[in-house]
């Protein structure tokens, strides 16, 4: 219970001001599971998930720990805390998505890279992908009012906005959807204002070097797709090889 404690309270002092300890960890747990997930490495999904947790406690607000009047992390995100709590579940499903992919492709049923043991990416459908750019648009306006209604921190469809990204790019990693970078870029652009005028200011740098990450991640995506269409065209049958191995 003191860890607890300590974990919930305990403060960086920053040039006169301060950051929440648990807002840097979940932070930092969130850009390691970013890097894993560049790499396609399933280890990434509950990695992430241990900084989701810390991150739901800090943009609760005051509700963990943390008075109001010390003006550090007490500004409540509904939408924040909404958008960890999605990662929780669909960063599950995505974890159990990529372990049976890999445990298909190794008895030659799946998509796996197999000289690096990481995840095959591939391009989502034409269709598909607009009806990712609709349900980012519509879910935005359907939840703005409930946010609204909850209190969050203003403008509250900024915190809608980035909700609904974060819940479909992380469906697109599950997915293996090469796009799903591009959809983090969306959510940047938005969130990472947002998370500065509310004064999470650890969360706020961290997206902001989210935007330059996810440019480059959807680009090794992409190269390491053309790499592996080419070796799929000079070895026909791959999964015959995989079973004989």
């Amino acid at each position: 219970m003191d860890f607890l404690q300590w974990l919930l309270t305990a403060q960086i002092p920053i040039a006169g001001s301060a950051l929440l300890l648990r807002e840097v960890l979940g932070n930092a747990f969130g850009l390691a599971s970013a890097l894993g997930g560049m790499a396609r490495r399933v280890w990434a999904w509950p990695v992430g998930i241990a900084g989701n947790l810390l991150l739901v406690t800090v943009f609760a607000g005051a509700a963990f720990g943390v008075a109001p009047e010390s003006g550090v992390g007490s500004a409540t995100l509904w939408g924040q805390v909404g958008r960890q709590l999605m990662f929780l579940a669909v960063s599950a499903y995505g974890w159990a998505k990529w372990q049976r992919a890999r445990s298909a492709a190794r008895h030659g049923t799946g998509q796996l890279d197999l000289a690096h043991g990481a995840i095959a990416p591939r391009w989502a459908s034409g269709r598909t992908r607009l009806g990712l750019a609709v349900a980012l648009v519509a879910g935005t306006a359907t939840l703005t009012p409930l946010f609204a209604a909850l209190g969050s921190y203003p403008p509250v469809w900024a915190d809608a906005w980035t909700f609904m990204g974060s819940l479909l790019a992380t469906y697109g990693m599950a997915r293996a959807w090469t796009e799903f970078w591009l959809i983090w870029v969306a959510v940047d652009v938005v969130g990472v204002p947002l998370l500065f005028s509310a004064g999470y200011y650890a969360s706020g740098t961290m997206y902001a070097l989210y935007g330059g990450f996810t440019f480059v991640g959807f680009f090794v995506w992409w190269r390491e797709q053309r790499r592996e269409a080419r070796a799929a065209a000079v070895t026909p049958e791959p999964a015959d090889a995989a079973v004989a191995a």
